[in-house]
This record gives C-alpha cells, structure tokens and sequence, in this order.
C-alpha cells in the first residue's frame, strides 16, 4: 500500500515532504529543489496536491510546486506510486515547469 506521507527524494537530490493524505486524497507539503536556474538562492517551496485512493493502493497522484520564493515560474508533477518488492515505495513522475516570460511572443519558450 503507497502512502505518499512523508519525505521523499529523487535521482537529483531534490526532496519533498509530504504531510497527511485526508480521507479524500488532498495534501499539502514542501519541494526541496536541488536544481534550479534561477538567479535568487532556492529555498523550499510549498506543494498541493491530490492522490486518488486506490485499493490496490498503487495510486495515481499530482501537485502543483509554486516556486515564488526565489523564482517566478510554477511547476507541476504527475505520477504513479509503485509497491516494490522488499515493501520499497517508488513514485514514478512527469512534470511540466512554466517559466514567466515578458510577453506573448515569447510564450514558446516559457514551459519545459
């Protein structure tokens, strides 16, 4: 059974604290980014998101990262999380970063 409560870290060194999943699968956090293109210093960011409560408990999942502390843009992460053999919990992520840009033509190069 996934339980997304707690802290997390991927390849980079980037690590995410989960707090508690409500009874309808809503949660809040904190993003610990360990990359960043941004001239400011990173600093921890709050996330939101939702799981949706399977039960065979490999659960679907997303949040939203709002980077305002030491950059102007928003990311957001989509993903599965996976029981693995040893009882090793895995969550597999796609994201999208969207950067602000100064004006319309330059929307093509806003998200990564």
């Amino acid at each position: 059974q996934c339980d997304l409560t707690g802290w997390w870290e991927n390849d980079l060194g980037s690590r995410m604290q989960v707090s508690a999943v409500d009874s309808q699968g809503n949660f809040t956090g904190e993003y610990h980014t360990a990359v960043s293109s941004a001239q400011k210093p990173i600093q921890p960011s709050p996330l939101v998101g939702s799981q949706h409560l399977d039960e065979d408990g490999q659960c679907t999942f997303g949040f939203t990262v709002n980077w305002k502390k030491f950059s102007d843009s928003t990311a957001v992460f989509v993903g599965q999380c996976f029981a693995v053999d040893g009882g090793d919990e895995v969550l597999q992520t796609s994201w999208l970063l969207r950067e602000k840009v100064d004006s319309l033509p330059d929307d093509w190069k806003a998200t990564r």
